[in-house]
C-alpha cells in the first residue's frame, strides 16, 4: 500500500507549515525553479518548507526537496483551476486558521515573544507575511476536496483492494473495546466548597505578595497537564473555554493580574493573565475540585453495587437502569455507551481507556457482557465519579479481515482511490497547462509527469 504517499501528493489538506517565505536562508541566490500557469516557484520556497519540516521533526532524508517541489508544483496547479473555477476563501476562515496555526507555533515554541524573536518580527509583521501563502494553501485545499467529493468505494472495491494488499502486509488491528457506563458523581457538602476556596485564597494571596504563579501552580493545581508547564494553557477563544472561565479571563487587564475565584464547569480556579492577541487569550490557572466525605463515597458505591446486583440477576434491563439511575448526560440516552474522543466513534484501544476503566477490564479479565463491581474513575472533566461498566464487545490484536474491520477497510480503500483521483486530475491538467522546470529539479524522480516530452 502507498497510504504514506498522500501526504506527498496530496499535501495541500494536510500542509501545516507556518513558515513558507518568512526565513529562507539570507545568504542564497534565490531563482525560479518552476512555473505552472503563470505561477512562480523559487528556490526559497523549497528552502524554506525544508526547514519547516525539520523544524517539525519531519524527516528530511532523501530526496525531500525533490518531494517539496513536486508538493508546490500540485499547490500552483490545484490554484489556478480554483482561479479559473472561481473558488474563492473568505477572510475570516484566513484570518480563524492563521489564528489557530499561530496558536499551535506559539504552544511549541513557548511564548509570543519567542516566536517573535525567532522571526525577528512582530505578531503583526509575521501575521502579514503568512497571509497570503496561507490563502493559497486554504484555495488550494478546497479546489482539492471539490474534486474529490464525491469519491466512494462499493462492497467490491474494498474486497478488490483488500485481496490485492500483500498478505505479509495486511494491517494490524489493535484490540478494541466497545463499554457502556452507568456512573454516578458523589455529593460534596458547603464544608468541601468551602475548604477548596479557602485554599485557593490563600495562593491567590501568596501570589499577590509575590511568589510564583507558576511554581504554585506545579504544586497546588490539580490539572495535571497544565500543572506541568505552571499552569499555561495556549492561547484559545471565547468559544474554546468554559463560559465562567472566559469571562473572568477577559475581565483582567494587564499581563500578571490573578482573577477572584471562578467556578467553572470543571471546578475552583485562579486565573492569571499572561498575554492577549486579537481575540484570544492566553492565561495560567490553579484548578481544585470539591471532594466528597466517605459517606458521600460509600453511599454511591452501595446504590452501584445494588443496581449491578439487580441487572445481573435480568431483574432490570441495563439500557433502563443506564436511563434511571446514571448521572452522565453525555451517555445516559445511548444505553451508556461511551464515546471516544479521539474519532467520536465507540471503540477504543485498550490504552485510550481512562486508567482506572483499563484497570478495572484487565485485572478482572472480563468477558464480554460482564458488569464490573462499583469503582472510581474520572469524567472528561477530570472530575471524580463512581461507576460500572459493562464490556460490550472486545476484539483481540488480529490482522485486518473484511468480516470484522469491513469500515476500517473501507476507508484505507476510499483514500487510495481519492490518491489516485488526484493522481489522474493532475496528470490531466498537466496536458493543457504551462509547466516549466529548471534543469536542477528535472533529476528528480516526480510521481507525475510534469513535462512531456
Amino acid at each position: 500500500m502507498q497510504i504514506r504517499n498522500i501526504r506527498q501528493i496530496i499535501v495541500v489538506l494536510l500542509f501545516t507549515c507556518l513558515c513558507v517565505g518568512t526565513y529562507a536562508q539570507p545568504y542564497m541566490l534565490d531563482q525560479i525553479i518552476g512555473i505552472v500557469g503563470g505561477k512562480p516557484i523559487k528556490q526559497s520556497d523549497v528552502e524554506a518548507r525544508y526547514l519547516d519540516y525539520r523544524r517539525q521533526g519531519i524527516p528530511v532524508q532523501g530526496d525531500m526537496k525533490c518531494e517539496i517541489f513536486e508538493e508546490l508544483l500540485t499547490e500552483k496547479l490545484l490554484i489556478n483551476q480554483a482561479e479559473v473555477d472561481s473558488i474563492t476563501v473568505s477572510e475570516s476562515t484566513i484570518e480563524l486558521e492563521l489564528n489557530r496555526r499561530l496558536s499551535v507555533f506559539i504552544a511549541q515554541i513557548g511564548s509570543q515573544e519567542r516566536m517573535e524573536e525567532f522571526f525577528r518580527k512582530n505578531i503583526y509583521e509575521i501575521k502579514d507575511d503568512l497571509r497570503k501563502s496561507l490563502r493559497q494553501q486554504l484555495l488550494a485545499q478546497q479546489m482539492q476536496a471539490e474534486i474529490v467529493k464525491d469519491v466512494k468505494v462499493n462492497p467490491a472495491e474494498v474486497r478488490k483492494f483488500f485481496n490485492d494488499i500483500p498478505k505479509d502486509s495486511v494491517p494490524l488491528i489493535q484490540g478494541q473495546a466497545e463499554i457502556a457506563q452507568i456512573l454516578i458523581y458523589p455529593p460534596y457538602s458547603e464544608e468541601a466548597i468551602d475548604e477548596v476556596r479557602q485554599k485557593l485564597l490563600d495562593l491567590r494571596r501568596r501570589v499577590v505578595n509575590g511568589e510564583n504563579f507558576r511554581t504554585l501552580a506545579v504544586l497546588y493545581s490539580e490539572d495535571p497537564t497544565a500543572a506541568s508547564r505552571g499552569g499555561e494553557l495556549s492561547f484559545m477563544s471565547k468559544g474554546e473555554l468554559d463560559p465562567a472561565y472566559a469571562k473572568a479571563a477577559w475581565a483582567l487587564k494587564n499581563k500578571g493580574d490573578v482573577s477572584r475565584i471562578v467556578e467553572s464547569q470543571f471546578g475552583y480556579h485562579i486565573i492569571q493573565l499572561v498575554d492577549t492577541r486579537g481575540d484570544q487569550v492566553s492565561t495560567r490557572h490553579i484548578i481544585m475540585t470539591p471532594k466528597p466525605n466517605p459517606e458521600a463515597i460509600a453511599s454511591a458505591t452501595k446504590k452501584l453495587d445494588s443496581i449491578a446486583r439487580v441487572i445481573r440477576k435480568d431483574s432490570l434491563n441495563w439500557n433502563t437502569a443506564v436511563l434511571r439511575f446514571s448521572q452522565d448526560e453525555n451517555t445516559r440516552f445511548n444505553g451508556g455507551l461511551m464515546i471516544n474522543p479521539n474519532d467520536r466513534g465507540p471503540y477504543f484501544e485498550m490504552n485510550q481507556l481512562p486508567r482506572a476503566d483499563y484497570s478495572v477490564i484487565q485485572n478482572n479479565n472480563m468477558k464480554v457482557g460482564e458488569i464490573s463491581a462499583p469503582f472510581a474513575s474520572v469524567d472528561d472533566k477530570q472530575k471524580l465519579v463512581y461507576k460500572i461498566i459493562k464490556l460490550q464487545t472486545l476484539t483481540e490484536p488480529h490482522r485486518a479481515n473484511m468480516k470484522d474491520d469491513y469500515n476500517f477497510l473501507q476507508e484505507i480503500a476510499r483514500q487510495n482511490k481519492i490518491m489516485s483521483t488526484m493522481y489522474q486530475w493532475i496528470e490531466d491538467k498537466i496536458e493543457t497547462s504551462y509547466i516549466y522546470i529548471n534543469e536542477s529539479y528535472k533529476r528528480c524522480n516526480l510521481r507525475n509527469s510534469w513535462v512531456k516530452e
